[in-house]
C-alpha cells in the first residue's frame, strides 16, 4: 500500500510523491494595478496540530494537518521549490479550489483544471483570477465574508488552506524515471570543464524526511478553547500565470498520494498555543522599495497560461470589508524588478555573418 503520510521537514511540508511545498511572508500589494510579483521575506513557521492536541480546538484536533501563525491581512505565497517528481497538486483556500473557484473535490479535473503542475509551477501567490494574473493571498478572519470561501459559498465554515497531491500513475511515472536516468548518464558522459560555464550537477533529492521530533511541552494549566479562526482573501494583483496541464488527464493517479489542512493561527493564539513568539510583524512596503531591493518577473515561454474562471474573477479584495489601507506605497523602479527565466523582451534578429 502507497505510503500517504505528509511530514514536516523543518518549515516545509512534504507530501507523498516528493512535493513540497512552504508558505513564505511576502509584501501586500495595493488593491488596485497591477504589479510584479513581492520578494519573498521568510518562511512561516509550520507545526503539528497533534503535538499540541491538550491546547488546540476540537475541531482542529478532528480535522488535524498543520498550523501557521499569520497576522490580519498578511499576505502570503506558497513555493513547490524542492519538488522532486512530477506531481497535480490541489490548492484549496477555505475549500474552494485556488486555481478553478469549484468546491473542494477528490478527484483532478480539467475543464475547469483544478490543479498546478509541478515542478513546472514554481510557486502560487494567490488565485487565478485574470488572464495572465493572479490575485494576493491575504489573510483575514471568518466571520465578515471577506474569504474567499465566503464570497463563493455564502459561509465560512472551513478557513485555512488545504492541500492535495496526485502523482503520475505507475506507467507514467516508470517512463519518467527512465527518461530522468537516461538524461543524467548522458550528462555525466558530456565532457566536464572547469572555470566559469562549467557544467552544473544535477541536484541530488533531498533524503526522505524522518519523523518530526515532539516540541517541547505545552506549559501546564491550558485548555483548549476557540480559537480565532482566519482564512484566505485576496489582495492586489501581479504578473503570475497557473500553467495549464499539457498532459492528458489520465497521465495522473485517479485518487490522492497524500493530503494535510494547514490552520491558521493569529499571532497571540500561536503564542498560547505553542508557547513560541510568534514572527515579527510584516516589513512596511514603502521601507522595502526605499532600500531598493528586488521584486520579480516570471515568465515561462513554452507554458500556457490557464484562464480564469467567472467564479475566481469576481471575488472582491478585502479592503471592501475590512476598509482602505492607509499604508502608503512606494512604486519600484525598473531597476528593481529582476526577470526570471525567460525575460519578456523584443527578439534578437539576426544578420549577414
Amino acid at each position: 500500500m502507497a505510503d500517504t503520510t505528509v511530514r514536516i521537514d523543518g518549515n516545509t511540508l512534504r507530501l507523498p510523491g516528493g512535493v513540497a511545498v512552504r508558505f513564505i511572508r511576502t509584501l501586500r500589494l495595493p488593491e488596485s494595478g497591477t504589479h510584479p510579483l513581492p520578494p519573498g521575506l521568510g518562511e512561516f513557521p509550520v507545526r503539528r496540530v497533534a503535538d499540541y492536541a491538550d491546547a488546540v480546538p476540537e475541531a482542529w484536533r478532528a480535522r488535524g494537518g498543520v498550523m501557521l501563525p499569520v497576522y490580519l491581512r498578511e499576505a502570503m505565497w506558497l513555493s513547490f521549490g524542492g519538488t522532486t517528481e512530477p506531481a497535480a497538486l490541489q490548492v484549496g483556500v477555505g475549500k474552494v479550489c485556488a486555481v478553478s473557484g469549484k468546491p473542494w473535490s477528490d478527484r483532478l479535473a480539467r475543464k475547469p483544471q483544478n490543479y498546478v503542475v509541478l515542478p513546472r509551477q514554481p510557486w502560487l501567490d494567490g488565485i487565478n483570477s485574470g488572464k495572465g494574473t493572479v490575485r494576493q493571498f491575504v489573510a483575514v478572519p471568518l466571520g465578515l465574508g471577506a474569504t474567499v470561501e465566503g464570497q463563493v459559498t455564502g459561509e465560512e465554515v472551513w478557513g485555512g488552506v488545504q492541500l492535495q497531491s496526485f502523482a503520475l500513475n505507475e506507467p507514467q511515472l516508470a517512463r519518467w524515471r527512465e527518461e530522468e536516468r537516461r538524461r543524467a548518464e548522458a550528462a555525466r558522459a558530456m565532457p566536464q570543464y572547469g572555470g566559469y560555464g562549467a557544467a552544473m550537477p544535477m541536484a541530488a533529492a533531498p533524503p526522505a524526511p524522518g519523523a518530526v521530533p515532539a516540541p517541547a511541552a505545552a506549559p501546564a494549566g491550558r485548555s483548549p478553547r476557540a480559537a480565532a479562526a482566519m482564512g484566505l482573501g485576496v489582495g492586489g494583483s501581479m504578473r503570475q500565470e497557473v500553467y495549464e496541464d499539457d498532459r492528458p488527464l489520465s497521465d495522473w493517479a485517479d485518487r490522492p498520494a497524500g493530503r494535510v489542512f494547514v490552520h491558521l493561527v493569529t499571532p497571540p493564539e500561536w503564542r498560547r498555543i505553542t508557547g513560541e513568539a510568534p514572527p515579527p510583524s510584516p516589513v512596511d512596503r514603502a521601507a522595502y522599495t526605499r532600500a531598493g531591493l528586488p521584486w520579480f518577473d516570471y515568465y515561462d515561454q513554452d507554458a500556457e497560461d490557464l484562464a480564469p474562471t467567472d467564479t475566481l474573477e469576481a471575488v472582491k479584495p478585502v479592503g471592501d470589508w475590512l476598509g482602505d489601507d492607509h499604508e502608503p506605497w512606494q512604486a519600484p523602479t525598473p531597476g528593481q524588478v529582476t526577470p526570471l527565466k525567460d525575460a519578456q523582451g523584443k527578439p534578437v534578429q539576426d544578420g549577414d555573418w
